[in-house]
């Protein structure tokens, strides 16, 4: 009977040099990662304590075949703000996400939205939420929806735009602050913060001011929607008074008004993308987060606490739209929370 060979310190090394090889193979958000035809390839892992968490906070990204995975307990891996809290009460507890993007996603011919789905994935495993529950007179069938990062309504939003829904999701409205304070700070370079539904990356509102020269200087990119002017509609189920940015349906798209388009996203050169790719960012103003999809969304970020629904969506209406343009007016609301 053979004795079963036994690791020396020699081969000890030589094991992990090449484990170290084959995660530096894929790079997280760098175009020619593997295909899957060496079988999955992990990305990137990272755990983390939360004081005031009784676990840890974990993620995983692995490539595997044409999608990129990612798990996660969604706790964030900087420290939250206390929950319960005024306007929030509702405690942070672990989740079970695994959700996938495509690596290689396509562009629709008209932006996307569906209700009942997380919009994105941070790379630390917090989903972000871009609506809220919250609605006029508590009645959600009036379409008018309270907005959660203008001010007019505590939703309990601690500093880095995040609160957490009743099932205990830690979940941001806006700029992870404390993420991208992790990841080096904003300003220096183009900051990756996330991947949408559909696969396209996710950055801070910083890019380079010529989209297509990656040795343009940075420049805070400006969302192209505006407040709208003078009264909201009289009618018996809605709240009248003026457009002053407290509902999502105050809100209007402009075109070329800034640098983003109605998907908040523009086509450019990034960091981890230098032949360029569509991208999204998370803009200062409204809507901070995207409120649509530039291509189809993954059905995992299906939350699964509504059908999905098909076709271009939100109460965006465009400023003189014209008979030819291809994406046409948006209307009705934005997807909330359970």
């Amino acid at each position: 009977m053979k004795t079963p060979p036994s690791f020396t310190s020699g081969n000890l090394w030589i094991l992990l040099f090449l484990l170290m090889m084959g995660a530096a193979i894929a790079h997280p958000g760098h175009d020619g990662e593997s295909t899957g035809s060496v079988g999955p390839q992990l990305v990137s892992t990272t755990s983390a304590t939360t004081p005031d968490a009784s676990t840890k906070a974990s993620v995983s990204i692995v490539v595997d075949g044409l999608f990129r995975i990612i798990r996660s307990n969604g706790l964030p891996d900087h420290q939250p703000g206390t929950f319960p809290r005024r306007g929030n009460p509702n405690s942070i507890k672990p989740q079970s996400y695994q959700l996938r993007v495509p690596l290689h996603p396509r562009e629709s011919k008209t932006p996307v939205q569906r209700g009942g789905y997380w919009w994105g994935i941070a790379v630390n495993g917090v989903p972000f939420e871009p609506g809220t529950a919250e609605s006029w007179n508590n009645d959600m069938r009036s379409g008018w929806r309270y907005e959660a990062g203008t001010g007019f309504l505590n939703l309990g939003l601690d500093e880095h735009n995040a609160h957490v829904q009743p099932n205990g999701s830690y979940h941001y409205h806006a700029l992870p602050n404390g993420l991208v304070k992790m990841l080096g700070g904003d300003g220096t370079k183009m900051v990756l913060v996330a991947w949408s539904a559909d696969g396209f990356p996710v950055y801070t509102a910083q890019a380079h001011s010529v989209a297509k020269d990656a040795k343009s200087p940075l420049r805070k990119m400006k969302s192209s929607y505006q407040l709208k002017k003078g009264a909201r509609p009289t009618e018996e189920n809605g709240p009248g008074g003026n457009y002053d940015g407290r509902f999502t349906q105050d809100f209007e798209f402009v075109k070329d008004r800034g640098d983003l388009d109605e998907c908040n996203g523009r086509f450019g050169k990034t960091p981890e993308f230098p032949d360029g790719t569509y991208y999204y960012c998370i803009s200062a103003e409204f809507p901070f987060v995207p409120r649509m999809w530039r291509g189809e969304p993954d059905a995992s970020f299906n939350k699964g606490d509504r059908p999905p629904r098909g076709g271009p969506r939100g109460n965006f209406q465009r400023h003189a739209p014209t008979g030819n343009s291809p994406r046409g007016t948006l209307k009705d609301g934005p997807p909330g929370e359970p």
